[in-house]
């Protein structure tokens, strides 16, 4: 096994992303399993790897800037009255086996390190499924369970003093096009509206694809959503907006994103439709 393991996810035979494994990653940027690239059933790539803007940004996964003020995001982290602060607190998520993996999905077990000790661990279940002849679901579930001999408490920088800045748990890096994505739930339309807000799903929109995030169960619709569209595009589902989420010894949470892709761009009505076929029993 090398620094490059990876599978590939398929619809329908068809090639819809490559899930990499043992990423060769510098420690800054707090190495972890991603997906990358994802495309739509036509080909086109709807994540970013690394990009410019945010090295630490890698496609799709689970990061988190503060598991008991270790940084499983990557990059700077944000410290109570000093603001991003570069620190020595980096975490890794490391790959030890997979209990299932078939061409359209898998489950994989990981090991949430830092400090020289596990802190977490990880179930992931990652499922591709065709929905149309345009657009196919990815879901993902992530299970945490508390280590370690004591609570664990997970973070963000918002919980650290900066508002509005709720990110952490499954986030999803987009593709960045000359103009910005539209961002819309079934209620509210734009980024200042959305962003910051439950709600049972949400769209982002491109010049030619569309994704759309669902909580697919009920304590996962209960997390806001974490969204950016004119500093860059990105959505996420945030583990810790108000408060910081604790985890007893041997406990875990978890929480299952369904997100669908699509060629073209959606409205409201064809998102909505999309997300009951993704998301239904």
């Amino acid at each position: 096994m090398t620094g490059t393991d990876s599978l590939v996810l398929r619809v329908a035979g068809r090639p819809v992303g490559r899930y990499v494994t043992r990423p060769a990653l510098p420690a800054r940027l707090s190495p972890r399993p991603y997906l990358h690239p994802v495309t739509t059933l036509a080909g086109t790539t709807v994540t970013e790897l690394a990009p410019a803007d945010h090295l630490h940004h890698l496609g799709v996964g689970v990061a988190v800037p503060d598991v008991e003020g270790h940084n499983f995001w990557g990059g700077r982290t944000f410290v109570r009255d000093r603001g991003p602060t570069e620190l020595d607190n980096h975490g890794a998520q490391r790959h030890t086996a997979f209990q299932l993996c078939d061409p359209d999905g898998f489950v994989e077990e990981l090991r949430w390190v830092a400090a020289g000790r596990e802190l977490l661990h990880e179930r992931r279940t990652v499922a591709a499924t065709a929905l149309t002849e345009n657009a196919w679901a990815l879901d993902f579930t992530f299970s945490l369970t508390n280590t370690t001999s004591g609570t664990l408490t997970i973070g963000s920088p918002a919980t650290n003093g900066r508002p509005g800045a709720a990110y952490g748990g499954f986030f999803w890096r987009a593709r960045k096009e000359q103009t910005p994505p539209q961002a819309f739930t079934a209620r509210a339309h734009g980024e200042s509206e959305v962003h910051g807000r439950s709600a049972d799903w949400l769209a982002l929109t491109g010049e030619d694809w569309s994704l759309v995030f669902a909580g697919a169960t009920e304590r996962t619709r209960r997390d806001p959503w974490f969204v950016r569209t004119t500093e860059y595009p990105g959505v996420g589902s945030s583990l810790a907006h108000g408060e910081r989420l604790a985890i007893a010894p041997g406990d875990t949470a978890v929480r299952r994103i369904v997100t669908v892709v699509a060629d073209g761009r959606l409205d409201r009505d064809g998102a909505s439709t999309l997300v009951r076929k993704a998301v239904s029993p």
